[in-house]
C-alpha cells in the first residue's frame, strides 16, 4: 500500500508529510490506548521507519531537528536541579558503578561483533557506545568507521530502548496504580519568560552547530538553561504544545534515517545486531533492578537510569512516567561524557584485541 503511494507521491514533499502525519496519528492512538509513555515520540519514530523503508524520500530539516533538540536539552536542564549534583558528589559510588558498567557492557558486545566479523574494523565499537546517537555516528566517521552501519545500529539501539523502556515504564506505572495527571496543553505563558526560553533553546542549538560542539544542538541548550537557572537569571517556561512539536520532529528525524539501502546494506547482519542490542538492553536492566535493590532507589528510575541510550530519548520517557527525573538525567549525563572522552582510545584499543 504505501509503494503504491510512494509512486504516486514521488517528488511531491508536502503530500509525502502528508502521509507521514496520517500515520503518526494512526500510530499514536494506538500507542495512547495502551498508556505508553513517550508515545509523541515514539508514534513518529515508527511512522517514519515504516515510511521510510517503503521508499520516502523526505527528511526532517537539519535546522528543524537542531531547535527539536535544543528544546529537548532545555527540558533536561529544567529537570536537573543544582542539589542533584551534590547527590553525585555524596553517592558516587553509585554513579561509577551504573556508568562504568553500561559502558563496559556495550564495549564489550561491540569488540565480540568485531571479533566475529559481524561488522568491520571499529564499526561494531562505535555502534555500540552507548552515547547520543548523533554524536557517535559523527565521530565514527571521523574516525573512519562505516557511517552507514554505525548510523543503522545506533539508531536500531535507540528504537529498541525507547520501545523497551516505553513497554516497562507503562508496566510499572499501570501495576503501580500510577496513572500521569492531564495535560493541560495550552496553559497561559509569559511572554517574556517563553521568548528567553526559546531563545535560548534555538540559539544555543545554532551556536552548537556553527562551533561544531559535539552534540552542540542538545549541550549548549543544556548548559546555558542549567547556569541560567541555577543563577536565577531566567525563568524557563516549556508548554506542552512545544514539547509535543519537538517530539514529533526528534521521532520523525529518527525513524526516516532508516532508509531502504541502509536495510539492504544491513541486512545480513541485522539479526545478530538486534540479538546484541536485546542482550545489551537485558543486561542493563537487570543491573538496574540490582543497582535499585542495594541503593534503595525506585525499580523504574533505576531502570531508566542504566538505560543504553540515548539521553535525549530516555529523558522525553522519563519526563512522562512517575520516576526521580532529575536522578535518570544525571546518570545518563554523566555516563555520556564519560563515553564522549574515552570513545575514540577505546574504540582503538578495542579494535586492536579484535586483530581488525
Amino acid at each position: 500500500m504505501i509503494d503504491r503511494l510512494m509512486r504516486h507521491f514521488d517528488g511531491r514533499p508536502f503530500l509525502q508529510w502528508g502521509v507521514v502525519g496520517v500515520f503518526s496519528l494512526a500510530f499514536l492512538i494506538v500507542l495512547e490506548t495502551f498508556r505508553l509513555p513517550a508515545a509523541l515520540l515514539l508514534a513518529p519514530m515508527l511512522a517514519g521507519i515504516l515510511f521510510s523503508a517503503a521508499g520516502g524520500s523526505i527528511r526532517v530539516p537539519e535546522f528543524l531537528y537542531a531547535g527539536a533538540q535544543g528544546v529537548v536539552g532545555v527540558m533536561i536542564a529544567h529537570s536537573l536541579p543544582l542539589s542533584n549534583f551534590t547527590e553525585v558528589a555524596h553517592d558516587w559510588p553509585v554513579f561509577v558503578i551504573g556508568v562504568g558498567f553500561t559502558v563496559v557492557v556495550a564495549a564489550l558486545l561491540g569488540w565480540l561483533l568485531t571479533r566475529w566479523r559481524v561488522l568491520p574494523g571499529t564499526t561494531a565499537i562505535w555502534g555500540s557506545s552507548p552515547g547520543a546517537a548523533s554524536t557517535m555516528t559523527v565521530m565514527a566517521e571521523a574516525f573512519g568507521a562505516d557511517v552507514r552501519l554505525v548510523a543503522f545500529m545506533q539508531y536500531l539501539r535507540v528504537m529498541c530502548v525507547a520501545g523497551a523502556a516505553s513497554v516497562v515504564a507503562s508496566l510499572a506505572m499501570a501495576g503501580g496504580g500510577h496513572r500521569m495527571p492531564p495535560v493541560d496543553w495550552f496553559p497561559p505563558l509569559e511572554p517574556a519568560a517563553f521568548a528567553v526560553t526559546l531563545g535560548i533553546a534555538l540559539g544555543g542549538a545554532a551556536l552548537g552547530k556553527v562551533f561544531r560542539v559535539p552534540a552542540g544542538a542538545l549541550m549548549v541548550p543544556l548548559v546555558a538553561t542549567s547556569v541560567l537557572s541555577w543563577t536565577g537569571a531566567a525563568t524557563i517556561v516549556l508548554p506542552p504544545w512545544l514539547l509535543a512539536i519537538s517530539y514529533a520532529l526528534f521521532g520523525w528525524s529518527i525513524g526516516l534515517k532508516f532508509t531502504r539501502e541502509i536495510f539492504l546494506h544491513a541486512a545480513r547482519a541485522t539479526p545478530r545486531l538486534l540479538a546484541s542490542i536485546m542482550v545489551l538492553i537485558a543486561v542493563c536492566g537487570s543491573f538496574g533492578m540490582v543497582l535499585a535493590r542495594v541503593a534503595g532507589l525506585d525499580p523504574l528510575t533505576a531502570y531508566l537510569a542504566t538505560s543504553p541510550g540515548g539521553a535525549d530519548s530516555v529523558a522525553i520517557i522519563a519526563a512522562s512516567s512517575k520516576v526521580d527525573v532529575p536522578f535518570v538525567m544525571t546518570m545518563q549525563m554523566v555516563r555520556f561524557m564519560v563515553v564522549l572522552a574515552t570513545g575514540p582510545a577505546l574504540a582503538r584499543f578495542l579494535a586492536g584485541k579484535a586483530g581488525s
